[in-house]
């Protein structure tokens, strides 16, 4: 192949033609033929991996990659996905894993029909999660780090990534208002918020690790009716058990009340139970809400609990100096859990959790001294070895994706993402309450829309004794047209007392007001006959 031009002064689509273009002759990859020797016959003294073949087959691959995700897979005028029944796509697929190896062309088709019928979660009309949209430079750094292939737990083994994850995570609680503390990086939201959990148990009865949850009196712990589901899952997987978490009541917006917090916590006391976590939500899964971080922050002070806010979601919001008052009163917190693979687009997975403590309670709580990786007689600081903060023994590096895009489009950039999806989300609600059939659910605090939409079949009906039962069956039917068409994708749910309703996430940059407005004429396309 010939070297590679400096595509980054041509432009993104202009590199991508001419990888494209590139030719692979006859003597540098052979796609017909299968491996010279099946495994296992090779000679003990020759490397059983040819490299050369292996690298030709990734150049190969890359150039899929490129067309099938990055080029067809951000194109507004190819499918979200390409819908097939689980039977139809197995059979497409060929799944059944064999005794004998494949040849080269087939496994790069297999390579395609992944990418083909995979969801295109970078496509502008994705707006199913809390994630969309690609940004090239963490896509580098994800490339990078899955070449690289280390563990992030020993400064011997990732040098790198130690000094790199400590400036990163540094940098996030600064933004939080900590100019001190502690932090790691966890396989996702859920992870983070169970380490809350733990390392604020672990506070209020360090003898837990030594002795076990037996030692301990009945323990309780406090969130919003509206937080993730992961606070559920902790207290089972801790042994706390889930009858001890209290939910505490929320607003119309999804916000907690914090009067109903200080009777959750009595009423708590009274039953004998021992209260010790306070979890706040910023920025809730369905409706995007905030929790009342000031007043919750008094709370924990006057009853001595820890405060954790799950800021999973809403995070981001302090890139930004026009909304970073969502999260006022954050700094008060013990603990902050933060998704940039959401808003921020690093990419899956990409969560931290990071701490105000500076008295090293994260590798206390979490310790076990493996002699093996943490060698007390290193000829390095061995505060640089840093897996003995982890639950965890091998931890993949989620840090330089996060560090090569900030490094790209420094913290001004990331605001302006933020400012951006809040912008867009404020045109579709004005577009939204001038179109019959669309009914809010509120107002949005956050870029979560979520709303009804009414067909006209049901419109003026609100008083007719099916009409609910009725409308929950929109939503639903209206999701599996744009699925099989592949025109676009949104979630929906019922909560509380409302039957199903779209919750409409607004955060890809690659968004536009025609995008918008492509939503709501796509919505009605699709659910007006009903």
């Amino acid at each position: 192949m010939s070297q590679l031009p400096r595509f980054w002064n041509l432009g993104w689509s202009s590199f991508i033609d001419w990888w494209s273009n590139q030719k692979v002759s006859e003597q540098d990859y052979v796609t017909t033929t299968a491996p010279s020797q099946p495994y296992g016959q090779q000679h003990l003294n020759e490397p059983l991996l040819d490299h050369r073949a292996g690298q030709r087959f990734l150049t190969e691959a890359f150039k899929v990659i490129l067309e099938e995700v990055l080029c067809k897979g951000i194109d507004v005028n190819e499918k979200v996905c390409e819908w097939r029944e689980p039977e139809e796509l197995a059979t497409l697929l060929d799944l059944e894993l064999r005794e004998n190896g494949e040849q080269q062309h087939q496994l790069l088709q297999r390579v395609r029909d992944v990418a083909k019928y995979s969801v295109k979660t970078n496509h502008p009309r994705f707006f199913n999660q809390l994630f969309a949209g690609v940004d090239y430079h963490a896509l580098t750094g994800r490339f990078l780090t899955e070449a690289l292939n280390t563990s992030q737990y020993t400064y011997e083994v990732a040098p790198v990534f130690v000094l790199m994850e400590d400036e990163v995570l540094s940098k996030l609680r600064s933004l939080v208002g900590w100019a001190q503390g502690d932090g790691i990086f966890c396989p996702g939201g859920t992870v983070s918020n169970m380490y809350a959990m733990n390392l604020a148990r672990y506070r209020a009865f360090p003898e837990v690790k030594l002795k076990g949850q037996w030692a301990l009196p009945r323990l309780a712990v406090f969130t919003s009716q509206e937080s993730h589901y992961s606070v559920m899952k902790a207290a089972a997987f801790q042994g706390i058990g889930t009858e001890n978490v209290f939910k505490v009541k929320v607003d119309d917006r999804g916000c907690m009340i914090t009067d109903d917090l200080s009777e959750k916590i009595e009423l708590a006391k009274s039953q004998g139970a021992v209260p010790f976590l306070v979890h706040a939500t910023s920025g809730t899964t369905v409706q995007g809400a905030f929790d009342p971080l000031e007043p919750i922050a008094d709370i924990c002070d006057r009853q001595g609990l820890w405060m954790h806010v799950d800021a999973a979601w809403g995070g981001s919001v302090l890139f930004s100096k026009e909304h970073r008052h969502l999260m006022r009163g954050v700094e008060r917190a013990d603990s902050v859990t933060w998704n940039p693979h959401k808003m921020m687009l690093t990419g899956l997975q990409c969560s931290a959790i990071l701490l105000k403590d500076t008295t090293d309670l994260l590798k206390r709580c979490h310790s076990a001294d493996a002699t093996y990786l943490f060698q007390q007689d290193k000829f390095y600081d061995m505060s640089l070895d840093t897996g003995d903060k982890s639950i965890q023994c091998g931890r993949k590096v989620d840090c330089l994706k996060l560090w090569l895009m900030w490094k790209a489009v420094g913290s001004q950039g990331l605001e302006e993402r933020v400012d951006r999806a809040f912008a867009h989300t404020r045109y579709l609600v004005e577009k939204m309450k001038k179109r019959e059939g669309f009914q809010l659910i509120g107002k949005p605090e956050f870029v979560n829309v979520c709303f009804w939409f009414i067909p006209a079949s049901l419109r003026g009906k609100e008083n007719s004794p099916d009409y609910q039962d009725r409308l929950s069956k929109v939503a639903p039917v209206i999701k599996e047209r744009m699925i099989k068409q592949g025109t676009m994708m949104v979630g929906y749910q019922p909560q509380g007392g409302r039957v199903n309703f779209f919750r409409m996430i607004v955060i890809s940059p690659q968004l536009s007001y025609k995008d918008m407005t492509f939503f709501l004429d796509e919505i009605e396309r699709l659910g007006n006959n009903l």
